[in-house]
C-alpha cells in the first residue's frame, strides 16, 4: 500500500460563510475587517476566500479585539498585525483599557446621579427646590453668573442674530433672511444671502430649529 506524498495532503479549509458563522458574524464583516487591515487576506481557491485553522484563530483574535474589547479598528489592526512588536500592540491595548476605564467612570457618575434623581419627592421635578443647586453643580449653567436662570442666560455670551426685515427679505437684491442689501457680483450664481451666517439661520428657520 503506497502512502500519499506529504505535498499532496492539503490543509482543511472553510469558506467565508462558514468562517463568519463560527463567530456569529456576517461575511461582510470579515470583508470589512480585511479592508481595514484587521485581517489579512486569506488564500483563495477558484476566486473564493478559503480559511485555514490559523485563519480562523486570527478571526477569533479580531473578534476579541473589536467586539469583546470594543477596540476601534485602527487599534485592533495593530494588535492583529503579525508584524507589530509586542510593545506596540500592548500599547494599543493599554490605550483602550484607559478609554474603557474613563467610560466606566462616566457611567458610574451617570448611574449615581440617576439614583439620586429618584429621591426627588416633587410630583413635577421642575419644582424641586434643589434643582438650581443641581444645575450649578452638574451643568454648564454653573459657569454663568446671575441668581436666576433668566439673568444667567442673558449673561451666557450668546450673540443674537441681526433683526430680520420681513418685508425686505426675499426681494431682488436683498438677503433672503435679514433683508439686507446684497453685494453685486458679475460672475457666478446670484447671491441669496448676505453672509454664511444668514444662510445658516435661514436653514435653521426653515427646519424649525432654534
Amino acid at each position: 500500500m503506497s502512502l500519499m506524498p506529504r505535498s499532496a495532503i492539503t490543509e482543511p479549509t472553510v469558506n467565508i460563510g462558514e468562517a463568519a458563522a463560527l463567530y456569529d458574524l456576517a461575511p461582510s464583516t470579515l470583508r470589512w475587517w480585511e479592508k481595514q487591515g484587521v485581517l489579512s487576506s486569506p488564500a483563495q481557491h477558484s476566486g473564493r476566500r478559503t480559511y485555514t485553522e490559523r485563519d480562523l484563530r486570527c478571526i477569533g483574535i479580531a473578534y476579541l479585539c473589536c467586539i469583546t474589547g470594543m477596540m476601534p479598528l485602527r487599534q485592533a489592526a495593530i494588535v492583529t498585525s503579525h508584524s507589530a512588536q509586542p510593545d506596540t500592540w500592548r500599547s494599543a491595548v493599554t490605550e483602550q483599557v484607559a478609554e474603557i476605564s474613563a467610560r466606566i467612570e462616566r457611567l458610574h457618575r451617570a448611574r449615581d446621579y440617576l439614583n439620586h434623581l429618584l429621591c426627588c419627592q416633587n410630583e413635577d421635578i421642575v419644582d424641586c427646590p434643589y434643582l438650581d443647586g443641581e444645575l450649578r453643580l452638574r451643568t454648564p449653567r454653573g459657569r454663568a453668573g446671575g441668581t436666576d436662570l433668566v439673568s444667567a442666560a442673558r449673561g451666557a455670551g450668546y450673540e443674537s442674530a441681526p433683526a430680520r426685515d420681513e418685508t425686505a427679505a426675499g426681494q431682488p437684491g436683498r438677503c433672503g433672511f435679514c433683508g439686507g442689501q446684497l453685494s453685486n457680483h458679475s460672475k457666478g450664481r446670484p447671491q441669496r444671502y448676505c453672509s454664511p451666517a444668514c444662510k445658516q439661520r435661514a436653514y435653521r428657520h426653515r427646519h424649525g430649529m432654534k
